[in-house]
């Protein structure tokens, strides 16, 4: 039985509106002093809300509820009361600086201070016994920008145990992190539990990963509290019933059933090099070759690093990398792409991997960022005609089952699954004969990535030939029919999906011997 000594904090009854919108209705969640406890649900479910409110970034006043923290009422009204208090949030957008070093983005807004200047000896000694804490193998001088993201991460929490942490909340703190670098940090936070007595709330998408860390999980659905369960060796997480909460229906399968429908070669790529922007000796992607045919779903498969993006980009207006050479064709036709409005000229489309910073602009609104790539299509002597962009934006806001009350909403203002939606529609309107998909399900919950399979199913049978660029290996294996692997700038492998499993992906994705260019276009 659990006593009001092992409660760390129960959150009671809470609401919270934004105008006729109800995101938090009457939730109640109770964690225990020292549990890893997790947080799941669909995105727009209300879970970032919730602590938001626990941590003050909605402060006191602005909902309705009782916030009862080590045994005591608490209303904070702003994110320093909370975090005088122990809890500190890291939100999924790491609040960092990037031309700062990590030693003075740990104590950014908590300086050390020698009478009024700031003491930057003693905030390097200081930054380095957190950063030993946490595993950080890093010179505190540093910058941000030199790291990459899981290290970053590792900087948020050793920025965490500088305020005396007591309860850490991590929003979706593993979403751009490959697998390695995910249960690195799943093993710190579990250590830091075990020798510091952190009390830690995760909201997760990776069923995974809740499954191996979480001592107990709540499913938030629709701004309501569904389901608490335990979760322990004897009980481990039964994850088709969490699915069935998160959705609110069973999910017989996670991928839908597509009978795919191959016909011509589309795209071929041949002997594509690139070397990297600031350190030009280096080869990032080395006589790459591969083929889409119209239809055809294939996927790209590595590690961090393994340079999928960077080829990408690289390819599509050369947005990454210099002295990019190889042969690209397409319909057999050899074609250049100077630039990306070229590519989109010639058919080509790429849907980002970072939705929020390159693929959508946040203040614009659903119709107009539908229609960002397609304006010379949409527009008369420089003119956009706003009948047929409405007509397009609303077709794809039906067609792709958006949840949003207007087009005219900013795309700030949907969940995570509903904005990628609309990064796809505004591809999509481009009526692309390739599309490129560089993680198209990132940050994503269960029942949206259904919705973007089906959309991606959808575009290979309409005679698209597409790329999906993805770090989740289940994944590419339910959606593909044929699979590439990538490792250190080549390709190591083509494998038909059907006949291979996530060992055989793995043992290709860490070899350094390049497939010869003959296999890459046998299959």
């Amino acid at each position: 039985m659990t006593t009001s000594q092992d409660t760390i904090l129960e959150m009671k009854e809470i609401v919270k509106t934004f105008g006729p919108v109800t995101a938090l209705d009457h939730v109640n969640i109770k964690v225990r002093r020292g549990q890893i406890f997790s947080i799941c649900g669909e995105n727009g479910a209300g879970k970032s809300t919730l602590m938001n409110i626990l941590s003050g970034v909605y402060p006191h006043g602005s909902y309705s509820g009782e916030i009862i923290y080590q045994g005591r009422p608490c209303m904070f009204s702003g994110i320093r009361d909370s975090e005088r208090e122990g809890i500190v949030i890291i939100h999924q957008e790491l609040a960092l600086e990037p031309y700062m070093t990590i030693a003075q983005n740990i104590f950014l807004g908590n300086p050390i201070t020698r009478g009024l200047f700031i003491d930057d000896d003693r905030q390097r000694v200081k930054a380095r016994e957190v950063m030993d804490m946490v595993g950080l193998d890093e010179d505190p001088d540093t910058l941000i920008s030199n790291l990459g993201v899981g290290k970053q991460q590792l900087v948020e929490i050793a920025k965490a145990l500088t305020k005396n942490v007591k309860l850490l909340i991590l929003d979706e703190p593993t979403a751009a992190l490959n697998d390695e670098d995910s249960f690195h940090l799943l093993d710190l936070i579990d250590r830091l539990r075990r020798d510091r007595g952190i009390t830690a709330i995760i909201i997760s998408h990776k069923l995974n990963e809740i499954a191996a860390s979480a001592d107990a999980v709540q499913v938030i659905r629709d701004g309501r509290t569904i389901s608490d369960r335990p979760v322990s060796k004897e009980q481990p997480l039964d994850v088709d019933s969490l699915i069935k909460d998160m959705v609110g229906r069973p999910m017989t399968n996670r991928y839908p059933v597509h009978e795919a429908k191959i016909g011509r070669e589309m795209f071929r790529v041949e002997d594509w090099s690139v070397h990297h922007p600031q350190d030009t000796s280096r080869l990032v992607a080395k006589d790459v070759s591969f083929n889409l045919r119209a239809g055809e779903i294939v996927g790209l498969a590595g590690l961090i690093g393994a340079g999928r993006t960077e080829t990408a980009m690289s390819i599509f207006g050369h947005q990454y990398g210099v002295e990019a050479e190889g042969r690209v064709s397409m319909d057999g036709r050899t074609v250049s792409f100077p630039t990306v409005r070229s590519a989109i000229d010639k058919g080509l489309a790429y849907v980002t991997e970072d939705r929020k910073v390159y693929g959508l602009n946040l203040i614009a609104s659903i119709r107009e960022n539908t229609s960002m790539a397609n304006l010379g299509n949409l527009s008369r002597h420089g003119v956009i005609d706003l009948g047929r962009e409405q007509c397009i934006a609303e077709e794809y806001r039906r067609e792709f089952r958006t949840k949003t009350p207007s087009i005219e909403m900013p795309a700030d203002s949907l969940s995570g699954g509903n904005q990628q939606k609309v990064v796809l529609a505004k591809w999509v309107s481009t009526d692309p004969k390739v599309l490129i998909l560089d993680e198209p399900t990132r940050g994503i919950d269960v029942g949206a990535k259904y919705e973007i399979y089906e959309i991606i199913d959808r575009l290979a049978d309409s005679g698209s030939a597409v790329l999906v660029i993805s770090s989740e290996l289940p994944e590419l294996l339910g959606i593909c029919d044929r699979i590439y692997t990538m490792s250190q700038g080549v390709i190591t492998a083509c494998l038909d999906a059907r006949q291979t499993d996530q060992e055989e992906l793995m043992r290709y994705m860490t070899s350094d011997k390049p497939l010869a260019k003959e296999e890459v276009f046998a299959q």
